[in-house]
């Protein structure tokens, strides 16, 4: 049904997240009038990964944020069912299904990309926030970084929580890029949070 590496954008982007040190990307893709944000998310540590996945793409409807498809995908095909392809982003049934499929994956692919983008447009950063959010288990409205704290037993930071920083508060990041055993807190007041300056002087009078 699907030539072999296909998707094998998705193979290139996943080692340059790797490299970079980012569990999840984004970029738009569009089908049949319709716009679509896809994520990209490796698998973590401890986290079930379906034999031969690769990675995850999360499909979200740009104007309906809540109809959203999660799947395993490689470089070969997007690990679900024809079926359940066909009715999430409306392919009509045919009997050449077969090369319809096979229409869709190329198209597909032409919207992936091999490098990270660090310089997402502000509406995809909030969905990727609010993604790696509830990832770390995190109320997704949590977006006002007020400190940042050693962790207890040297534990690094989770790569959501430092990803979501990286793309809220890259300043403040680089300052701690590093040490890895420090997180950053967030709360869902704005007026908690602080500027990089106060999160420095208070983490220096504590230590």
């Amino acid at each position: 049904m699907k030539s072999a590496h296909i998707l094998q954008n998705l193979k290139l982007l996943k080692e340059d997240m790797e490299d970079k040190g980012w569990v999840i990307e984004a970029f738009t893709f569009n089908y049949k009038n319709i716009s679509y944000i896809v994520l990209v998310k490796l698998y973590v540590e401890d986290e079930i990964r379906p034999e031969y996945a690769l990675l995850k793409l999360e499909f979200i409807k740009a104007n309906d944020s809540d109809h959203t498809l999660i799947v395993p995908a490689n470089s070969n095909q997007i690990m679900i069912t024809p079926q359940i392809l066909r009715e999430f982003f409306n392919i009509n049934y045919s009997t050449n299904l077969r090369d319809i499929l096979q229409q869709f994956y190329e198209y597909f692919s032409g919207f992936i990309p091999t490098q990270v983008n660090l310089n997402q447009p502000d509406y995809i950063k909030k969905i990727m926030v609010s993604s790696l959010s509830k990832s770390d288990s995190e109320d997704p409205d949590k977006i006002y970084c007020y400190t940042v704290k050693r962790n207890p037993n040297n534990e690094k930071r989770s790569p959501f929580n430092d990803n979501k920083t990286q793309l809220l508060r890259p300043t403040l990041y680089a300052r701690f890029k590093e040490e890895r055993i420090i997180s950053f807190c967030y709360s869902l007041h704005q007026e908690k949070q602080k500027t990089d300056e106060e999160i420095l002087l208070n983490f220096g009078k504590r230590r």
